[in-house]
């Protein structure tokens, strides 16, 4: 019996292996020529409605300190002490540096001491002018001494006082321009240092004459609304949008003849001293409101020899080019003026992975502050992660 049932134990092995493998696939995805099939591509979409929208232009500026004070030496002197640190935010007042008043001190006192001379002089013949026996002309002359002996210890008291230069304003001061031991005040009111505020911290940039121009036009016409142009908001050299928002201050009435341009300034809260002063920054300005108006992000559209264009979803999960025209900005969004009526699903982030005709599994768009309507009726963002089909 042991002769038998040795050949057979393989035969029953190779049996179960095989029914085994064939309920592996039936339950495997189909497999092509090349392997495996691969699920579609995740792309993330937006649903386009029409909607209000206000037209923004993004003009180009420089940031400036609102208050700019120049701290310089008032009285010749050798420079003693730096009082403060540089880099460091003082207040008006301040001590900053401390020049050698050994000189200033002395003048003080022999002023006190001509003064208190002419005093004396002056109390003696006030008397003596009642009985005649000084004449009007002594007397007026040692009341004119007691005068330019105090106007003389004023001036000595001050540039005592200037000895030590204080703070002008309240802000942040630079490096120091002189060091201990440097001679300043010699000829010239010497630059110590400069200090600037920069909370709240200004931009003055300009816009075209002929965008306003058009811009009054296309009001007139009725065609757009004038938008609050209050508020505006602040573009970094990165192109990241600064979180606080800025007030108009300022539209000169004017136009450069060299640039044909309007200057206008606004001012932004600068609370942790993010904005320096000199850094090149972009002002999103609104221009005008529009009233059913369709946008779609400006990474959503694609620019070819044939002109714009967006890449859509339709009903079947399947991409569909779209060709679209596209008029002024609204924030980082195109305005459609031609294409889309709204309903349509456009791709957003995914394009690379995509082309016409394929299938893909559309995830709703969750920018960080999003401007237009999400799709109703959509997967939720979090099942971008889970991992489920």
């Amino acid at each position: 019996m042991k002769k038998i049932a040795t050949p057979l134990l393989p035969i029953l092995l190779l049996s179960l292996l095989a029914a085994c493998g064939e309920g592996d696939k039936k339950g495997a995805p189909a497999a092509g020529p090349g392997g495996p099939a691969m699920p579609p591509a995740e792309v993330d979409i937006v649903t386009v409605a029409p909607g209000s929208a206000t037209i923004t232009q993004d003009l180009p500026g420089r940031l400036q300190a609102v208050r700019s004070a120049q701290v310089r030496a008032r009285v010749e002197g050798v420079v003693e002490k730096r009082l403060f640190v540089e880099g460091s935010d003082v207040a008006a007042g301040t001590p900053l540096y401390k020049i050698d008043a050994r000189t200033f001190e002395a003048q003080a006192a022999s002023a006190e001491a001509d003064l208190a001379a002419a005093k004396a002089v002056f109390d003696r013949y006030q008397p003596l002018l009642d009985i005649k026996a000084v004449s009007q002309q002594e007397f007026d002359a040692a009341a004119a001494r007691v005068k330019q002996a105090e106007a003389a210890l004023a001036k000595a008291r001050l540039d005592l006082e200037n000895a030590v230069p204080p703070a002008p304003i309240s802000g942040r001061i630079g490096r120091a321009l002189v060091t201990e031991g440097a001679l300043v005040g010699k000829g010239e009111a010497t630059h110590l240092a400069t200090i600037e505020q920069l909370d709240p911290i200004r931009v003055e940039f300009t816009q075209t004459y002929s965008d306003l121009l058009r811009l009054q036009q296309a009001v007139k016409a009725g065609k757009q609304k004038r938008a609050d142009a209050a508020q505006v908001e602040l573009l970094l050299e990165d192109g990241s949008l600064y979180p606080e928002k800025g007030r108009l201050q300022f539209a000169d009435l004017a136009v450069d003849p060299a640039s044909g341009a309007v200057v206008l300034r606004a001012e932004f809260p600068n609370p942790r001293r993010e904005l320096l002063p000199g850094t090149f920054v972009r002002v999103r300005f609104p221009q005008a409101q529009l009233d059913n108006a369709i946008r779609v992000p400006q990474r959503a559209v694609l620019g070819g020899a044939q002109g714009q264009s967006v890449m859509t979803v339709d009903a079947e999960n399947k991409v569909a080019p779209l060709p679209i025209k596209t008029g002024a900005m609204s924030g980082p969004n195109f305005i459609v003026t031609d294409g889309l009526k709204g309903g349509e699903q456009v791709i957003v982030n995914g394009l690379q992975k995509i082309k016409p005709g394929a299938t893909v599994k559309p995830v709703p768009w969750t920018p960080g502050a999003p401007l237009l309507a999400p799709p109703p009726t959509q997967a939720k963002p979090e099942d971008k992660n889970s991992g489920k089909p």
